[in-house]
């Protein structure tokens, strides 16, 4: 599908949302009604003039036009419409993608209807279980984890707050903060303007807590587990909490939060990101990422910032005329739950599935402490740079546990070369490049071993005489390294 096809509707869409008429819209671009008829209809290119005056004569963010949210509406289409529930429909792939872009309210209210299924299906089997059990729970919700919503909600913004970029700045210009004093400079800054006192304490105080802020006495206490860098972060996502409510309230506020945990989330994860702010400030990490060509470990030694933080802060480099590279990020544990994902690269990641075993991110758990390089191709012919690593969370003793996750950090090939980590690689070598899907039900390769399901395109058959590579894999399948 051309993007000429899903610029018309996007315009028609955007048209209908300010209440104005074809011939009313077509008269301020200068042209007939007739023409901006057949642009809506996909039957006519949208020029890069009309685009630009159509987009300020409706209060278009030009972003907003862009083919990622397209492309994520149309991959979780997709995945809805691959459940079984609607095996025997004869639901075709270009239909799906069709119906996503010119119906992109209708698209979005599907996935919002099936996610409140899964929410309903998931709670009536826990609660069954419970039952079983014997014991009764009063914790069943039949809405969305706050944690997607979350991830929608910065998917929206393009994980990028401009507010809260100043917000981080002003903090720093009033602070004065030295990058090689940061911990000295955040503790008289909360003190001179908050006085709010700072105190490292002891683990039997913290009470496995990180940090904890008492807002009666205005005591912050960190605990004494936390390294430089960690103690430099929870004081600047304090200075957040504090010093920027009005605005973290104000995004948090958004509809797509539907929930209090919601909501609560949301202002952990933009206090988050305010504080990667004051550590890494926009203009100096970006000039050091592209001089260093996004070596993240060398990245995080020079800002003093996690593994984590640094892949995080990447995502964010989305100021306009001050771009990084478009990158996706996500976390995932031994098990495979996703608890972060964020996607500027046009990357899908599964919402309801399992996600493909054949990514390197979950390699990355088989060489601990290892960066893991990977070209891997899409079924469409899509192609990812992808950088995977572990990283850990120590408790601070011996009786705490050790919390290993694994990031992937990625970027579509054509920004493979800016990355230090591509050194040496052949980018366009097709053979070398790892067959990846998004999703079982979503991969039409027949011919991988790892298959968990079969393609929505495939029906289950099944020969108890006959074995082929996979159990859902048909008879003359090879299997793919």
């Amino acid at each position: 599908m051309t993007d000429e096809i899903r610029l018309g509707s996007k315009l028609r869409q955007a048209r209908r949302r300010q209440g104005l008429t074809q011939a009313g819209l077509a008269q301020r671009l200068g042209i007939s009604a007739s023409y901006l008829n057949l642009i809506e209809h996909n039957r006519r290119a949208l020029s890069a003039e009309l685009l630009v005056r159509a987009a300020d004569i409706l209060g278009l963010e030009y972003r907003s036009l862009s083919r990622t949210r397209d492309d994520r509406m149309v991959a979780a289409l997709l995945e809805v419409f691959g459940d079984p529930l609607f095996e025997g429909l004869d639901i075709l792939a270009s239909d799906v993608r069709e119906s996503a872009t010119a119906h992109e309210a209708m698209a979005d209210a599907i996935v919002r209807l099936y996610e409140a299924y899964r929410g309903a299906r998931d709670s009536v089997q826990t609660m069954a279980a419970t039952l079983a059990e014997g014991e009764a729970s009063d914790r069943t919700h039949l809405s969305r984890f706050p944690s997607d919503e979350v991830s929608e909600l910065l998917q929206r913004h393009a994980n990028h707050f401009p507010e809260l970029e100043r917000g981080a700045e002003t903090v720093a210009e009033e602070a004065r903060l030295d990058p090689d004093s940061l911990f000295a400079g955040l503790v008289a800054h909360l003190k001179r303007t908050l006085r709010v006192e700072v105190r490292v304490a002891q683990t039997n105080e913290m009470r496995s807590a990180l940090r904890r802020y008492d807002p009666g006495r205005k005591l912050l206490l960190l605990s004494e587990v936390l390294r430089r860098g960690s103690r430099n972060f929870q004081l600047a996502h304090q200075v957040g909490l504090l010093s920027q409510g009005h605005v973290i309230d104000r995004i948090a506020s958004d509809p797509v939060l539907t929930s209090e945990e919601s909501r609560a989330l949301c202002r952990v994860a933009l206090a988050n990101y305010f504080a990667s702010a004051v550590l890494m400030p926009y203009d100096a990490f970006l000039e050091a990422a592209r001089g260093e060509r996004y070596d993240i470990e060398l990245l995080g030694h020079r800002f003093r910032a996690s593994f984590e933080q640094t892949c995080h802060r990447l995502t964010t480099l989305r100021r306009p005329g001050a771009e990084g590279i478009p990158f996706h990020m996500v976390r995932i544990d031994v098990a495979g739950n996703i608890s972060k994902r964020f996607s500027a690269s046009g990357m899908p990641f599964p919402r309801f599935n399992g996600a493909c075993p054949r990514w390197n991110v979950f390699e990355a758990f088989l060489t601990p402490g290892m960066v893991r390089i990977q070209l891997a191709r899409m079924p469409d012919g899509a192609t990812f740079f992808e950088v995977a690593r572990t990283v850990h969370k120590d408790g601070g003793g011996f009786h705490s546990p050790r919390i290993q996750y694994a990031i992937g950090l990625g970027c579509d090939v054509r920004f493979a070369r800016e990355m230090v980590y591509s050194d040496g690689l052949d980018l366009s070598n097709v053979e070398a490049m790892a067959p990846v899907g998004p999703t079982c039900r979503l991969c039409d390769r027949m011919d991988c071993d790892q298959r968990a399901y079969p393609p929505i395109q495939h029906p289950l058959t099944v020969d108890e005489n006959t074995r082929g590579v996979s159990f859902y894999a048909p008879l003359g399948a090879r299997p793919r390294s």
